[in-house]
């Protein structure tokens, strides 16, 4: 018989209200319409366009036009500070830029000894060796690095991944740890108060032990910066050998269902839903005339 605890952790709580799903509101005209999608008017930077239309992040976009990757119309541009209206007559590498699909975001439990990249120098295999055909090209919302494993959220669109990824946004991560040595709940509780580590600064995390076996212990953890390898260097620094680390959740999105190298798109209507919760840097105010 299969045992009801899958992959050998214990209880996991859920992160939200679970039951069915509420009935589709009717229309007067007795049409369905979707959520409404946000449009933003006047001309925006290259690299944010480029973004929205699923080519790659800000970043790797920047660099790419560094690269002379690339054009308008023919011409290399040279700066993603490039204002334009829409993606007519750009290209990359040579070839014509789609418009940008609806936005979407899959679940992916990301299995342990895989690398969150498109590629490894050394060989290694990635995440893109464990996704199935047929996917749009997608990326990573944040890392989980090599040993780690668990819930990767995938998107097709890099303003939603940037704006899952932003510290302002404050969505909240989800981890499970096994780690061997001595730890007390006091120790953990002094980590809400945010720690350095050999300079780097840590924000509040809310960390509680929540089993002993022998030498081992498990921990759950809850943070919003998620910076390289937080959890284990948190740990680290309160002399704990971490042997396992899962994360179990990300914002609202859980891998309850899922198996290592298991997906499952989230539906449009939830995803819609969870943006409309995401907190927002503050808009600066304009001055006013006198």
């Amino acid at each position: 018989m299969r045992s009801s605890r899958k992959n050998n952790l214990p209880p996991q709580r859920t992160t939200g209200p679970r039951g069915p799903r509420p009935a589709p509101r009717r229309e007067e005209n007795n049409t369905r319409r979707g959520p409404p999608v946000a449009r933003e008017d006047g001309p925006q930077r290259i690299a944010k366009l480029l973004a929205r239309a699923g080519v790659a992040s800000r970043r790797d976009i920047e660099r790419m036009i560094a690269e002379g990757r690339i054009a308008l119309d023919g011409d290399v541009l040279t700066t993603p500070a490039t204002l334009l209206e829409n993606l007519r007559g750009v290209t990359v590498d040579g070839k014509p830029v789609a418009p940008p699909a609806a936005a979407r975001l899959w679940r992916f439990y990301k299995p342990a000894g895989c690398l969150t990249a498109a590629r490894d120098p050394a060989g290694r295999p990635t995440i893109y060796d464990r996704l199935p055909a047929g996917l749009p090209r997608v990326m990573p919302v944040g890392r989980l690095d090599f040993m780690t494993e668990g819930l990767l959220l995938l998107t097709n669109d890099g303003e939603l991944k940037r704006q899952l990824e932003l510290p302002s946004t404050a969505v909240v991560r989800h981890y499970r740890a096994r780690a061997f040595g001595e730890v007390s709940q006091a120790q953990l509780e002094a980590l809400s108060e945010g720690v350095e580590i050999e300079g780097m600064r840590y924000g509040s995390i809310d960390a509680n032990l929540e089993r002993r076996t022998g030498s081992n212990c498990w921990i759950e953890l809850s943070l919003t910066e998620g910076k390289n390898r937080e959890v284990r260097r948190v740990l680290a620094h309160l002399g704990l050998q971490v042997s396992r680390l899962i994360r179990t959740a990300y914002g609202p999105f859980t891998m309850m269902d899922l198996d290592p190298g298991d997906i499952g798109e989230v539906q449009r209507e939830d995803l819609f839903r969870f943006r409309q919760t995401l907190k927002t840097p503050a808009a600066k105010k304009p001055p006013v005339e006198k």
